[in-house]
């Protein structure tokens, strides 16, 4: 309830008369049936624009640290996410990781639409970055298509640790369904799924117009900020576990044709691949 009246009487109106979102291929969204929705990653409101534009109701997989905050700040930011149908990404890997993978299979398995964001973290500098697997494992277990949504202009709107955003336009381009079935009794492949992930990055490349780079945005992270790497930054949080030891495999290498070797595809007003 607190979803829908937030969406159409208060947040919703404000957000659309200031921002004067558009948006392009909103048709490939199904009116009904479960679907992953996959995006790039450019600012903390991203996941307000998105959903405000999309008629059902979006869940999306956002990191845990948002539920987890102390003080009033922290505790109104932790009531806001979870009554705006978000649920804890734990990011980590392992068994906390797993019990995040088991909700978004409940929200598909229930007929709903599923948001992520297949690079993990915020782009640190507006460009696209490699994809954790995850998304695609969620994907072929469930067995429902991928629509990829390029956010284009919210990095302008609320650039990384500013609080207030700037008012100004902004966009979104959903493409195609992305079929993923042929590889269904494949879900637990690392390769197959390495394949998948990169195809739905090498499409959010084309979708957003990104530079693309083949390397985990959380490291790109530590990086600029003088710290040293660690292992749950390049970590694959949703990855196939490993039966022996019950934990889930970390990292992996970038598959042949991955998005960093992908052409530029021309694209028609509605985010589709053009004929030719």
């Amino acid at each position: 309830m607190f979803y829908w009246v937030m969406k159409r009487i208060f947040l919703g109106p404000v957000i659309k008369l200031l921002f004067r979102p558009w948006v392009k291929g909103l048709d490939n969204i199904p009116a009904q049936g479960a679907a992953i929705i996959a995006s790039n990653h450019l600012s903390f409101s991203d996941s307000i624009f998105m959903p405000l534009m999309v008629r059902r109701p979006v869940v999306f997989l956002a990191k845990s640290e948002y539920f987890t905050g102390t003080g009033i700040k922290g505790r109104l930011t932790a009531a806001f996410f979870r009554l705006t149908n978000q649920l804890p990404m734990d990011r980590s890997g392992g068994a906390a990781s797993a019990a995040s993978l088991n909700a978004g299979m409940e929200v598909l398995n229930a007929g709903g639409l599923l948001g992520i964001y297949p690079e993990g973290t915020r782009s640190p500098d507006g460009r696209l970055y490699r994809g954790k697997v995850g998304v695609a494992r969620l994907a072929l277990q469930a067995g429902v298509p991928v629509i990829p949504v390029a956010m284009i202009g919210t990095d302008k709107v609320q650039p990384i640790g500013k609080r207030l955003p700037n008012i100004r336009r902004i966009g979104m381009i959903f493409g195609e369904p992305l079929d993923f079935s042929e590889y269904r009794d494949q879900a637990d492949d690392r390769t197959v799924q390495r394949k998948v992930t990169d195809d739905i990055m090498a499409r959010l490349m084309r979708l957003s117009g990104q530079e693309y780079v083949d390397e985990y945005a959380a490291v790109v992270k530590l990086r600029l900020a003088g710290k040293p790497e660690e292992p749950q930054a390049a970590a694959e949080p949703l990855a196939a576990p490993v039966a022996a030891q019950g934990e889930f495999v970390q990292g992996g290498a970038a598959a042949p044709g991955s998005p960093a070797s992908a052409g530029p595809v021309e694209e028609d007003d509605a985010g589709r691949p053009a004929a030719g």
